[in-house]
């Protein structure tokens, strides 16, 4: 770090590096932590997915009545009878795709992200970039403070 990133701000407790740990095992963390990021953004979709699904069906039911009173019941009918209501995924509706991705995959990469920063850094987040922030920020530059309580008054 070259002297003019220098000051004596400094990440808070719960961003420093607890003594003994690795730079090794804290860009691992930081590695595991972005993987889970990942899966909560994969996470986010499948929600949206959900969402656009069923707003998807609704819209559905709501062309079939449109079409039976415009006359084309036998097309309405086939509609209504074959997609209005239809799973998704073999037996599941995506609500249960959602809870099967919760309970499963999502909860287990939860729980191991946290049993690793447990093990390994006494629980806490963001190692990783917490230290790049300090590499990157300009000592005594206003927007580049170390933390809240780092703002000038």
């Amino acid at each position: 770090m070259t002297d003019e990133r220098r000051d004596d701000q400094g990440p808070d407790e719960q961003h420093q590096v607890p003594e003994g740990v690795t730079d090794a095992t804290v860009e691992a963390l930081g590695s595991l932590s972005a993987a889970v990021e990942v899966i909560e953004h994969a996470r986010g979709l499948l929600y949206g997915f959900h969402r656009l699904t069923g707003t998807a069906d609704l819209n559905l039911g709501e062309a079939v009545e449109q079409l039976r009173k415009a006359g084309h019941t036998d097309l309405a009918d086939r509609i209504d009878t074959e997609l209005v209501g239809r799973n998704v995924i073999a037996g599941r509706w995506t609500f249960q795709v959602v809870e099967d991705y919760d309970e499963g995959y999502y909860a287990l990469a939860k729980e191991l992200e946290r049993t690793a920063r447990d093990e390994l850094v006494q629980g806490r987040k963001h190692l990783f970039e917490a230290s790049m922030k300090e590499d990157r920020r300009t000592a005594g530059r206003r927007h580049h403070e170390a933390t809240p309580g780092d703002l000038p008054d």
